[in-house]
């Protein structure tokens, strides 16, 4: 059985291939993002694997079709790059990974919140170049301040957790309830009142039409002024131009994105010696109180086993099967 991967990253390669020992695929590892002048890549192969940023509407589903692959494999939790109901017309089986080492991403959400808090970065370089000034490195306590988390899945609650750890309020908005994190002293709340009374603000909903552009100039002007943002979701759950707007009015303090919505044609490549066109990114980067890391969220030992077991699991039993044993993976 052959699995194509698109969008391959070097770290891909060494996990896939330590756990494929006991699956047995030939695997087929290709750089490129999965697109309509990609696609005649595919040679023979049941499954493809892909990640964030390829794009798989209507038109890959019924090429993806006619070269009788199966399964389309997503090695990541989100699946709003994928055109469900197109996959579906055309009997191809989709799956995920609903649950990667949510401690990873939650962790990292913590890891930007303190380093635009304690400017940390900031202060590692100044040392370097023997500059021991305290002057505007000045921060603020944890403790106390009142968090608000939008989503409380896997990650969101794993974040939620570690904030009450830190001795904050925190706030939730979601369209469930959950009774354990209620349990542990986190209250639910209409996403206004989240907005209004936070300090913090982070992002753990998933992307689709009522989420999209959910950051935006109604929704910040509900906010504290001075509110720090953060998010590890999608990009697309932020309007870029608004958030600018109010970074430059101050509404917004601090912003720590790791996901960005026009990412693809950026993120998980080596750029350094290329001159960006996207105006908007460079105009956050030129920010001081503004922390942007390139999708690394996910980015632990941990993640990476869990994404290259479950992926292989989920494609196996498809392959062998038709259904999956762990239903939150099955999407179509």
């Amino acid at each position: 059985m052959k699995m194509t991967f698109f969008s391959t990253q070097p770290y891909d390669k060494d996990f896939f291939k330590l756990y494929n020992e006991n699956s047995g695929f030939e695997l087929e590892f290709l750089e490129t993002r999965l697109n309509a002048q990609t696609i005649g890549l595919i040679d023979q192969a049941e499954a493809i694997c892909v990640f964030v940023n390829d794009q798989i509407d209507a038109a890959i589903c019924k090429q993806l079709a006619e070269k009788k692959v199966k399964v389309i494999a997503l090695r990541c939790a989100g699946f709003n790059n994928v055109d469900l109901g197109a996959a579906r017309e055309n009997g191809l089986k989709v799956c995920r990974v609903p649950a990667y080492s949510p401690e990873a991403v939650a962790e990292h959400a913590i890891a930007m919140i303190l380093t635009l808090n304690r400017k940390t970065h900031k202060a590692y370089n100044r040392v370097r170049e023997q500059n021991f000034s305290l002057n505007g490195l000045l921060g603020f306590n944890l403790h106390g301040r009142t968090v608000g988390v939008i989503g409380t899945g896997n990650i969101g609650q794993a974040f939620c957790r570690i904030m009450l750890g830190f001795g904050c309020k925190v706030m939730a908005f979601d369209l469930i309830a959950n009774r354990d994190l209620e349990a542990l002293g986190v209250s639910y709340h209409p996403l206004m009142e989240v907005f209004q009374q936070s300090d913090i603000v982070s992002l753990h909903c998933p992307l689709n039409e009522q989420t999209q552009h959910l950051i935006n100039n109604g929704t910040i002007a509900m906010m504290k002024k001075g509110v720090m943002l953060i998010n590890t979701s999608r990009g697309g759950l932020i309007d870029t131009p608004c958030v600018i707007a109010a970074l430059k009015t101050g509404h917004i303090s601090y912003l720590g994105i790791d996901v960005y919505e026009q990412e693809e044609k950026l993120f998980f490549r080596d750029l350094s010696t290329n001159i960006i066109e996207d105006d908007t990114i460079q105009r956050l980067m030129s920010f001081p109180n503004v922390l942007v890391t390139a999708h690394q969220a996910f980015f632990t030992h941990e993640a990476l086993e869990q994404i290259a077991t479950t992926t292989l699991n989920n494609v196996q039993q498809l392959l062998q099967t038709g259904n999956l044993t762990h239903k939150a993976a099955l999407l179509v």
